[in-house]
């Protein structure tokens, strides 16, 4: 089993910045990715972004390119999900996930259903 936990939610202005780490109970490199998926009130879960284990290759939603940036560092198995220009239509409680058991299907690389284990959640609210 692979647990996972997230941190670095909290209240920012629009046009601010935060960096959401996920911290998993295993190597990064015994996942076949994590990624980072966001529910809003009333509105379906969304794929942000995700990062591959196998080659590092990253994957962003149409509406965070050029704002959110994905990365990893190894050594403290952990995934980072840096936002920046935050708009209010970001608020969300974020989760990351891992897919662990089946490698993600092409193309497939933000739905939630190729994941297998969710932290608990982190909230965002961007607001003036």
């Amino acid at each position: 089993e692979v647990q996972l936990v997230e941190s670095g939610g909290g209240l920012v202005q629009p046009g601010g910045s935060l960096r959401l780490p996920c911290v998993a109970s295993v190597l990064t490199f015994d996942v076949h990715a994590i990624g980072w998926f966001r529910l809003a009130p009333g509105k379906e879960r969304e794929g942000v972004s995700c990062i591959s284990s196998n080659d590092g290759s990253t994957y962003y939603a149409d509406s965070v390119k050029g704002r959110f940036t994905i990365s990893r560092d190894n050594a403290k198995n952990t995934v980072y999900l840096q936002m920046n220009s935050l708009k209010p239509k970001d608020t969300a409680v974020y989760y990351c996930a891992a897919a662990a058991h089946a490698i993600i299907r092409v193309g497939a690389h933000l739905d939630y259903d190729e994941y297998d284990y969710w932290g608990q959640g982190t909230q965002v609210t961007v607001s003036s």
